[in-house]
């Protein structure tokens, strides 16, 4: 479990920052007492070159303006200094300081930040009967070409493979009646979300084993995609968490719902073998002028959007950049669906959308609207095209999206990172020295949104 008081070296890093920025500034005071004007301009321009630093150092978003921001004020204290006739060794000093009020004031933020995405893990240990289903046809054969029946058979895991024609749901159900206490898939995010569905109507813990293509699920839980043997001993002693599931009119999913021109572009035969290249190829045919319109109605934050070409749910929300990959959770039990949505207007728009999503930078386009629910509705007129976690299939309307805040119970290998890899934002909140000084007295912080401390069990 994370612990809401700062640790002692997040503690100290922030007492060193803020002794460091006070002495600094009372050296500038010192050297400049005859000269009020530079003075208070020296003091402002470190003071927000400590900041800038700060922000750049744990906000991806903002972080090249950030770094900018901070070279300009420290060449415009270092110039007023220059202006006061101060001497070398004081800009030295003042430059120092600013570097160690800075550094140090990162170290007390990283504490913040891990702590706001960390995980509460708890130590089980092994299942009494453990059952891993496999899909041999997953991930090119993964099943077969890890000997995983075999690797599992030899932690004491029941096996059971997949054939031509068998019912994943039924298998699922079928172990649970056999008095399975943890159930695991091999396979796909597809499989994965019918048998955690299992897992989770009837109380059971689950076990992610990365045997698919892509494996989104299992990276965003911190299980080691390049190593599904390991996976597997998740099924001994080992860590054990809630996250959240997601619905849409009943159906559970894992990953994301999208809707739209993503659907149609998941369903192209190319898409898996190029995504990037088959998503910008798509997209001008997608939303040129002869594409036909799309005929979904969703509720955002600014109002009704009408007429969006893409539409994504998701259970929790990504950090997104590109339309041809999903890119990943900070975290998966925070108990909100990520909503996106994308409106194109014109030639141009596409011509600007095409260049982001090659660049990788979708989220700067301006039709591109992205908020948290608890819930959503999406309206539309017939049959709605969807990819569910990867998967091509079709929903009648109206749909219902719902967040199953903490439904399922989740087991990673100890030796696993059991953390996504995802680089946090981390927003400041609040003001930066008010936080260091929280930090300093053993208080949190409360300088990262989505502060544990914060959220109820």
């Amino acid at each position: 479990m994370t612990s809401g008081k700062p640790p002692p070296s997040a503690r100290l890093a922030a007492s060193g920052s803020l002794v460091a920025l006070a002495v600094t500034a009372v050296l500038l005071v010192v050297f400049t007492l005859r000269n009020l004007g530079y003075m208070v301009a020296t003091i402002a321009a470190v003071c927000l070159a400590v900041s800038a630093i700060w922000v750049a150092l744990t906000n991806r978003h903002w972080r090249w303006f950030a770094l900018v921001a901070a070279l300009a004020l420290v060449c415009g204290a270092v110039a007023s200094m220059v202006a006061a006739g101060f001497a070398v060794i004081v800009i030295c000093i003042a430059l120092a300081g600013t570097a160690l009020a800075g550094g140090l004031g990162t170290l007390a933020l990283h504490h913040e930040v891990l702590r706001a995405t960390a995980v509460r893990w708890n130590t089980v240990p092994a299942a009494a009967h453990p059952v891993l289903l496999m899909n041999p046809k997953s991930g090119g054969g993964k099943v077969e070409r890890l000997r995983l029946v075999a690797e599992a058979a030899r932690r004491g895991v029941e096996g059971v493979v997949l054939e031509r024609g068998d019912d994943l749901r039924a298998l699922a159900e079928a172990a649970v009646a056999r008095g399975a206490d943890v159930l695991g898939m091999a396979g796909g995010d597809g499989s994965q979300a019918i048998v955690a569905s299992v897992a989770a109507h009837h109380g059971l813990a689950y076990v992610c084993i990365p045997a698919g293509t892509r494996n989104h699920l299992a990276l965003d839980l911190g299980v080691d995609r390049n190593d599904p043997v390991g996976a597997l001993d998740a099924f001994g002693p080992a860590r054990e968490t809630s996250i959240d599931l997601a619905s849409v009119n009943g159906r559970i999913f894992v990953n994301n719902v999208s809707l739209g021109l993503y659907a149609q572009i998941v369903a192209a035969d190319e898409y898996r073998d190029a995504k990037v290249r088959t998503t910008a190829e798509m997209l001008e045919a997608l939303l040129g002028p002869d594409a036909p319109a799309f005929d979904l109605h969703v509720d955002g934050p600014q109002g009704r959007l009408d007429g969006p070409q893409l539409v994504q749910i998701s259970n929790n929300p990504y950090l997104l950049t590109s339309l041809s990959g999903f890119g990943t959770r900070p975290r998966v039990d925070t108990g909100t669906l990520g909503v996106v949505a994308l409106r194109v207007d014109g030639p141009v728009d596409v011509q600007r959308l095409v260049a982001l999503e090659v660049a990788g930078h979708v989220e700067q386009y301006e039709g591109w609207q992205s908020w948290t629910a608890r819930s959503v509705e999406v309206l539309a007129s017939s049959t709605v095209a969807a990819g569910i976690d990867g998967e091509s299939c079709s929903l009648s309307p109206p749909l219902r999206f719902e967040s199953l805040p903490r439904a399922l119970r989740i087991r990673v290998a100890p030796s696993h990172p059991g953390a996504s890899p995802a680089m946090v934002r981390a927003p400041l909140t609040r003001s930066t020295v008010v936080g260091l000084w929280a930090v300093a007295c053993g208080r949190p912080s409360r300088l990262v949104d989505g502060d544990p401390a914060d959220a109820g069990d």
